[in-house]
């Protein structure tokens, strides 16, 4: 492991943060220090965005090595886990690795939780893929889980096991079922989030890719707002019979092609679409019910979706993609 900075933070709460330098890490460890709550980030890599705080201890290593997992778990409340090797996309191409490298290390992760300080883990589940194709629109938590891809099964697995740990030791635990984030710091060289990659796409002059015909809905959440459900669902305290497992989307359904037309608007440029087939793990709805976030977490998102593919493009801008390598 390497370790940089001095310590996890003055704040009497301290937060793990698995994942802390990817997308949604560096603006939930932002938002975490505001809040002037000590934040310790594990991750595999620095973060490609963000610049290092001097108030934050970084410790870079992998979830598999789970020899480690007792010492960054040491002193910390809350765990956020929001670490994963695989993408909806890939996840079928080896479900063995999938389970092996998520549902595996994460229960090792719970069992040095039940044993040792924290008191509550904060687990991104997927809200686009534990669900299947929707019997009906917008998804609320209650409605059927059938994946059709692995990396759904094993963030459905999770879920199970955390209520799992509730029950036999009394660790606490929220998950949250997340739509579609975007936002500024969102890789637009990445293999998913259409928003961020058409956005990269669009400042590159290259067209944009589409799989089938652009009709597919799904719901997008600005990342400000969506970091903001992860620290309400820290602090929120469940009686016996509450719910903890919460769809955080914005509730709203938009197609790839109204994605697009939004850019162009904002962009100003000439946005080229090529269209190519329809891939069978993609259905063609989904829009989340976010009833149960607003009322036991008092949560709303507050950001609509033009407003925030403007920042997002000012961010891309400053980044003159036509003129860079790609990142890494």
């Amino acid at each position: 492991m390497v370790h940089f900075g001095n310590s996890v933070g003055m704040g009497t709460m301290k937060a793990l943060v698995i994942g802390g330098n990817g997308f949604i890490g560096t603006h939930l460890v932002s938002l975490l220090q505001k809040e002037e709550i000590g934040v310790r980030v594990f991750d595999r890599y620095p973060s490609a965005f963000a610049e290092p705080s001097s108030s934050v201890e970084y410790v870079i290593g992998d979830l598999g090595n789970h020899g480690v997992l007792h010492e960054i778990v040491d002193g910390i409340d809350w765990v956020f886990h929001l670490a994963y090797t695989t993408l909806p996309k890939t996840s079928n191409d080896d479900p063995v690795y999938d389970i092996r490298s998520n549902l595996i290390d994460t229960v090792q992760l719970l069992e040095e939780c039940r044993k040792g300080s924290p008191k509550k883990v904060l687990f991104i589940s997927s809200g686009g893929t534990v669900y299947g194709a929707p019997q009906t629109t917008p998804i609320s938590e209650t409605h059927p889980t059938e994946p059709i891809c692995s990396y759904g099964i094993t963030k459905l697995a999770i879920e199970k096991y955390l209520h799992l740990f509730l029950h036999l030791d009394g660790l606490e635990y929220a998950v949250t079922r997340m739509s579609n984030p975007y936002g500024e710091g969102q890789n637009p060289n990445a293999k998913q989030g259409a928003i961020g990659v058409f956005l990269g796409r669009v400042a590159r002059n290259e067209p944009i890719e589409i799989w089938g015909d652009g009709t597919v809905m799904r719901d997008y959440i600005y990342i400000e707002d969506a970091v903001k459900a992860l620290l309400a669902a820290a602090k929120y305290t469940p009686g016996l019979s509450d719910p903890r497992v919460f769809n955080i989307g914005s509730g709203q359904g938009q197609t790839l092609n109204h994605i697009v037309e939004l850019i162009r608007d904002v962009a100003h440029k000439e946005v080229k679409v090529d269209y190519k087939e329809a891939r069978n793990l993609d259905v063609q709805a989904n829009v989340l019910d976010n009833s149960l976030a607003k009322k036991y977490l008092d949560w709303k998102p507050t950001t609509d979706l033009k407003s925030g593919i403007e920042r997002s493009w000012k961010w891309i801008e400053k980044l003159d993609l036509a003129k860079r390598t790609a990142i890494k």
